[in-house]
């Protein structure tokens, strides 16, 4: 039996995930978490084989509770259910310690195949990203600029983009007000932008907001 923390902030996609994994006799949905603090509070309770994730939560999320997940539950499988099908953002959860990513548009057979694969020890990268990514590493897709940014730096760009403001990604992130504005300073000028607009333009031309 796979004892499965399911981690997303949207009531109705958990309730629909639980539906499916009532018809699946090896697989047991034994806690939920709505963002990273209910994340990382279920996993000191123990008893979990495997951790289901959502990439965009409140709070701590993403690629940043992947490591810190990783750094407190180093053989915990962490298998990402994610909206975002950008080959970047699925590099950047595989290299902060995810065994898996999977985009929510696939089909139910294939997230209790990743499941199994992944509680068992595997990994699992939805296909198409995979393709997307062997493509890129191979240099015949050219690097994009965003590609240079840090892994907190991409965080603020994406949150800018989403309209949020500086004192509320701080809170997001649980950061000050003054580190966010250095995040914002070095990516803006890493990418060459003069306005939070050609930021939003940028951010929504390369699908990096949804």
């Amino acid at each position: 039996m796979i004892r499965l923390l399911l981690a997303d902030d949207h009531t109705i996609m958990r309730e629909g995930l639980k539906q499916l994994f009532v018809l699946v006799a090896d697989i047991k949905v034994a806690g939920e978490a709505t963002n990273g603090r209910e994340v990382i509070d279920h996993l000191r309770q123990g008893d979990i084989d495997l951790l289901l994730l959502d990439m965009t939560m409140p709070g701590i999320s993403g690629d940043d509770l992947i490591a810190r997940i990783r750094a407190h539950h180093p053989d915990l499988p962490i298998l990402v259910l994610s909206m975002h099908n950008e080959p970047q953002i699925a590099r950047r959860a595989l290299q902060a310690g995810a065994s898996g990513y999977l985009t929510k548009d696939r089909d139910p057979e294939t997230l209790i195949a990743a499941i199994r694969r992944v509680a068992a020890g595997g990994r699992f990268i939805d296909p198409l990203l995979a393709e997307q990514m062997a493509f890129e590493s191979s240099g015949l897709v050219p690097q994009l600029t965003h590609h240079r940014l840090t892994d907190r730096e991409f965080q603020v760009l994406r949150l800018l983009a989403q309209g949020v403001s500086v004192n509320d990604i701080a809170v997001h992130l649980a950061i000050s007000n003054k580190t966010v504005s250095t995040h914002k300073a070095r990516l803006m000028e890493k990418m060459g932008f003069a306005s939070n607009a050609e930021l939003v333009r940028y951010a929504i031309t390369h699908h990096l907001v949804g």
